[in-house]
């Protein structure tokens, strides 16, 4: 597959692809060619995953909603099917599978998913006690098929209630648009994934002291063949650490623990989880509204006024947002920029000259307001003459 093919696909194609190869290639052999081609779709989902930025290292299990739970498990899923990987140099296929490894190991330790004797074997470093180490292998055994039965019995579970649903279907009849619709059980399927991740863990842990073990040997032969070509102890043993060192920094620079430029827009990073949009994709916060509907009316020129009322039909309850967050932003700093200058603007004119002295009347305009005022009283007191008071009460009179 190509690499434009594989940037197209969203998230979730991404993790079912690789997952069904890693099914495959953990239930039988297949070949080198569908493992590399796992191997590039789980590092393409661990990079997307690093930039959406779906895992913080101060969250706990608790915080993980249960649909991206599944993403935990792409560094395992990796690791393992980079440890099948057949190529000449062995050893850099076992230093790079057992990375993954770690990176899974210490993130699920973050999370708070490994159990507490195994942190406590962690932090010792692993004891040499041959006892030490029957009794972790026996604990983690015990662990690895509560598990896995855990597993068997959630799959029987969900088998036995679609055989009784297909039954109840069969046995009653169900008029048209009356279909009950069955949702899965959210507790069952979070207990479902916690309990893979657990199984995870244990073999994650079992794959690291056998690829150990493996590095160590071939170490050894590789040491021993060098010798009997005349180079010396020392330099191997100086390469020797340079490769550790740098294994050493590679681990803590895992992806989790610095995330590629994050993706602030919520919306736009739903899309890119639901395979409706690219991570590649550039974006500017402009969301239009939502359409709801048959998809044949969605997106189409409503044309006939059935088709438009086609379209109204599911609505949601509720206003849809016209427009980001950001965008109001903007809008709220431009109002206010508006305004300042219009305050700016009226505080001035109220401060001028003009405004405080008042506008100059002509020389002869106080003349005219005394003559005009004049005029007015004489015509008053006129009217005043030929209209005494009382005057238009006749029906008031006692002998009128």
């Amino acid at each position: 597959m190509s690499e434009s093919k594989m940037a197209e696909m969203s998230l979730p194609s991404l993790l079912e692809q690789g997952s069904k190869i890693h099914q495959l290639a953990s239930d039988s052999s297949i070949d080198q060619e569908s493992i590399r081609k796992g191997c590039q779709l789980l590092q393409q989902c661990d990079e997307m995953i690093a930039k959406l930025g779906l895992f913080s290292s101060n969250e706990t299990k608790d915080d993980i909603s249960t649909a991206n739970l599944k993403y935990l498990l792409v560094p395992y899923y990796l690791g393992e099917l980079m440890e099948k990987l057949q190529e000449e140099d062995r050893l850099q296929i076992l230093k790079a599978s057992q990375v993954k490894f770690k990176e899974f190991v210490s993130f699920c330790e973050t999370m708070e998913l490994v159990p507490e004797e195994e942190l406590e074997s962690l932090a010792q470093g692993g004891s040499n006690n041959f006892s030490d180490k029957r009794a972790r292998k026996i604990a983690r055994f015990k662990r690895q098929r509560a598990a896995e039965s855990k597993l068997s019995e959630i799959k029987e579970r969900r088998e036995r209630r679609g055989r009784s649903t297909r039954a109840a279907a069969l046995s009653t009849p169900v008029e048209a648009g009356e279909e009950d619709v069955f949702d899965d059980d959210g507790d069952e399927e979070r207990e479902a994934w916690l309990t893979t991740i657990s199984l995870a863990i244990c073999k994650a842990l079992d794959l690291l002291e056998m690829l150990k073990k493996e590095e160590e040997m071939l170490s050894a032969v590789k040491e021993r063949q060098l010798q009997d070509g005349g180079f010396s102890s020392t330099i191997l043993d100086e390469r020797a650490k340079k490769a550790e060192a740098w294994h050493r920094n590679a681990a803590s620079r895992a992806q989790y623990t610095k995330p590629a430029q994050p993706i602030t827009c919520a919306t736009f990073a739903q899309d890119v989880l639901e395979g409706r949009a690219k991570v590649s994709q550039a974006h500017d916060h402009k969301h239009q509204p939502l359409l709801f509907g048959p998809a044949s009316v969605v997106g189409g020129n409503m044309t006939t006024e059935r088709e438009r009322m086609v379209a109204q039909v599911f609505q949601p309850s509720h206003r849809m947002p016209t427009m980001s967050i950001e965008e109001a932003g903007e809008m709220e700093m431009k109002m206010m920029n508006e305004w300042q200058e219009s305050t700016k603007q009226y505080i001035e004119e109220a401060t001028s000259s003009w405004h405080n002295d008042g506008p100059k009347l002509g020389p002869g305009s106080e003349d005219e307001d005394d003559d005009a005022a004049v005029d007015k009283a004489r015509a008053f007191d006129d009217w005043k003459d030929e209209n005494p008071r009382g005057a238009g009460n006749k029906k008031l009179t006692p002998c009128g």
